[in-house]
């Protein structure tokens, strides 16, 4: 990809506060991922994903179906699904983006391209949906729970608000415009529809849309539908969320990326309305999906049948579904949330997904990808293929993950920092530069570092308001046993707060150097007594990486009988030339040999005072293990993987 112009970042991201906006803390004006792990993964992002999305939306029809309902061309609708459409918007939002950091002539000819092509398949009336005016000419709004005509909506809306706020033009937005209009004016209050859809992602676009025009009439329509959800109206599903109003649940449930596009929603309409029950909930759902919903990596979703959170500490390892649109969601929500309530706990899960749940989605080469992202892949594994496999696929029938990862890469700037009255946080340590108004001053902050792969974070002021102390607040993860920090080339005693945070206060000079140094030791971690799937295992971590045993490394037997020697040291050793260039962990373990195999997979176990049969199977020699990031997992060789590895 040609890149001759590097554009200055566009002064809001995803989510673009209004002035009165009730939260604790404001999205920063200036953001730029210049270097480091993110900005390599961001090129392939940049250079390899997005430019390919047009010719693989061709190949799958999404393109052929918007000429068709413009018609413009003969034939049949492609796809199986109604909700193709939606694939086009969220690759329209990542190219926007994208155009916004980089003047890439092809880029923007094949945006300007798409976008032609979706207004002439508008209706006069605003409405919009290939699947309908092609298969079920004039029969709108027949099937909420699965139709999805709202669902694309929400996501035309936020590729047009990218698209206007990355470049300024308005075409996109005017179509967006107009089926809000209709949208509004057929489910608003009193209108004569009375739904939503299925899949929730319309509010929180319709909040976002209200912040980009002013028209109040888009948060009242998304108020409306967040609370018209729970009460029975499409049958009472969990999977549809509408079994409880979400004011009134104690845990998410059902379809994981629709409960949490729902909870996003309503922790934009708390921040804009002040909605103190709607943040109580808000905080309530986050708190029990992080504490009895949530895998090791981040991830999100125990069932593969209907894509669903499943039951409390119900966190399965080879069925994991671990959905990566659901990984992109947690990050939508866990942002919003910082926001609304200052807390860094929020942005510790962002950066436990970001690295784990998120990232395994796509190949290092940018070219495959997975849907789902289990922890286990067992010895001798024969996978049945399609969206639900355990290896990486070019394209999916329903290829919802593919755009929603390449939006949210090329957006994560926006996912950095932040401001207050106080000072500026530092969420996530990405090498870059950061910057809004402090105290009535331009700030700006670069940040200089090798993380993940080490600890080190370099900061320095760049811009800074000299006749008025100002708070630089970092964030210590959760995962980090200890920390230094140092200003001036001085150590100082500096704990993190109980919000996560560690504060400096002071007047900042240009040049002024803060130096962070995070504990990178890599550490075993085991899960709650709750989670059956995982007793008697541990998992391995260094800094804010899940680790797994990959077969290509451990020849000669798999890896089902594997155990690791929880009483032996771990190491981090670096690999220049493996998968890009990373750290691994080794570790001591070995190889059981079970018992010889029988007609009957099941023993008696020695009785309490030691007699019956011997269940010990033999332990081979030591065996060195080692563990490669997750995220780097399915990019050699298929074959087994697992996370939790069993001890002894």
């Amino acid at each position: 990809m040609s890149r001759s112009t590097l554009h200055p970042p566009p002064a809001a991201g995803p989510v673009r506060l209004t002035a009165g906006a009730r939260t604790a803390l404001r999205p920063v004006g200036n953001a730029a991922i210049l270097g480091g792990f993110w900005h390599r993964r961001r090129a392939v992002n940049a250079d390899v994903c997005i430019p390919q999305g047009p010719a693989l939306l061709e190949a799958a029809g999404n393109l052929h179906d918007l000429r068709l309902a413009a018609g413009g061309e003969p034939g049949e609708y492609r796809g199986d699904f109604p909700f193709m459409d939606s694939d086009v918007y969220k690759w329209l939002e990542a190219a926007a983006w994208e155009l916004a950091r980089a003047d890439t002539p092809q880029l923007a000819r094949d945006v300007e391209r798409i976008t032609g092509l979706v207004a002439a398949a508008q209706e006069p009336d605003g409405y919009l949906n290939t699947w309908f005016q092609v298969t079920r000419a004039g029969r709108r709004y027949e099937d909420l729970r699965w139709g999805h005509e709202l669902y694309c909506a929400g996501h035309l809306i936020q590729a047009a608000v990218a698209h206007h706020r990355s470049t300024g033009k308005k075409e996109l937005l005017e179509v967006a415009v107009r089926f809000a209009d209709h949208i509004d004016a057929t489910f608003g209050p009193g209108g004569p529809i009375d739904g939503f859809d299925g899949h929730p992602e319309v509010e929180t676009a319709l909040v976002e849309l209200y912040r980009e025009t002013g028209e109040r009439r888009y948060l009242t329509l998304a108020g409306h539908f967040v609370d018209r959800h729970g009460h029975g109206v499409l049958g009472g599903e969990a999977y549809c969320q509408d079994r409880v109003p979400l004011r009134a649940q104690q845990n998410v449930e059902g379809h994981a990326v629709r409960q949490l596009y729902l909870l996003a929603a309503a922790a934009d309409l708390a921040a804009e309305t002040g909605d103190e029950e709607l943040a109580a909930s808000c905080e309530r759902l986050w708190s029990a999906m992080v504490a009895t919903k949530t895998h090791i990596t981040g991830g999100l979703g125990a069932h593969h049948d209907e894509e669903d959170f499943g039951d409390a500490y119900e966190l399965p390892t080879e069925r994991a579904y671990c959905e990566t649109c659901a990984a992109v969601a947690s990050v939508h929500f866990s942002w919003r949330m910082a926001l609304l309530t200052g807390r860094a706990r929020y942005s510790d899960l962002i950066e436990r997904t970001l690295f784990n749940g998120l990232l395994a989605g796509v190949a290092l080469d940018g070219e495959r990808w997975l849907y789902v992202n289990p922890l286990q892949v067992r010895d001798g594994h024969t996978d049945g293929g399609g969206d639900q496999s355990a290896r990486r696929t070019r394209w999916f029938r329903c290829a919802c993950c593919p755009p929603n990862v390449m939006r949210l890469m090329a957006s994560l700037e926006h996912y950095v920092a932040s401001t207050d009255d106080a000072g500026l946080q530092i969420h996530q340590y990405a090498a870059g530069r950061y910057g809004g108004e402090v105290r009535g001053a331009p700030t700006i902050v670069s940040a200089h570092t090798d993380f993940p792969w080490s600890g080190r974070i370099r900061l320095i002021i760049e811009e800074s308001p000299q006749d008025r102390p100002w708070t630089l607040s970092l964030r210590i993860p959760q995962w980090s046993a200890g920390h230094t920090v140092t200003v001036a080339q001085r150590r100082i005693e500096a704990p993190a707060g109980g919000d996560g945070w560690l504060r400096l206060e002071r007047t900042w000079s240009p040049g002024d150097e803060v130096v962070l140094e995070l504990d990178m030791r890599p550490r075993l971690v085991g899960a709650d007594a709750r989670v059956d799937a995982v007793r008697g295992c541990v998992a391995i971590e260094r800094g804010p990486l899940v680790h797994c045993l990959e077969g290509v490394d451990h020849p000669g037997g798999g890896l089902d009988d594997v155990v690791i020697d929880t009483t032996r040291p771990l190491s981090a050793v670096e690999r220049p030339g493996l998968l890009g260039g990373l750290t691994v962990v080794t570790a001591s373990g070995r190889r059981r040999t079970p018992a010889e195999a029988g007609w009957w997979p099941y023993r008696s176990v020695p009785r309490a005072d030691g007699t019956g049969p011997d269940h010990n199977p033999h332990q081979e020699g030591e065996l060195t293990l080692t563990a490669i990031p997750y995220y780097a997992w399915a990019n050699r060789e298929d074959g087994p993987m697992r996370v939790w590895i069993p001890a002894f």
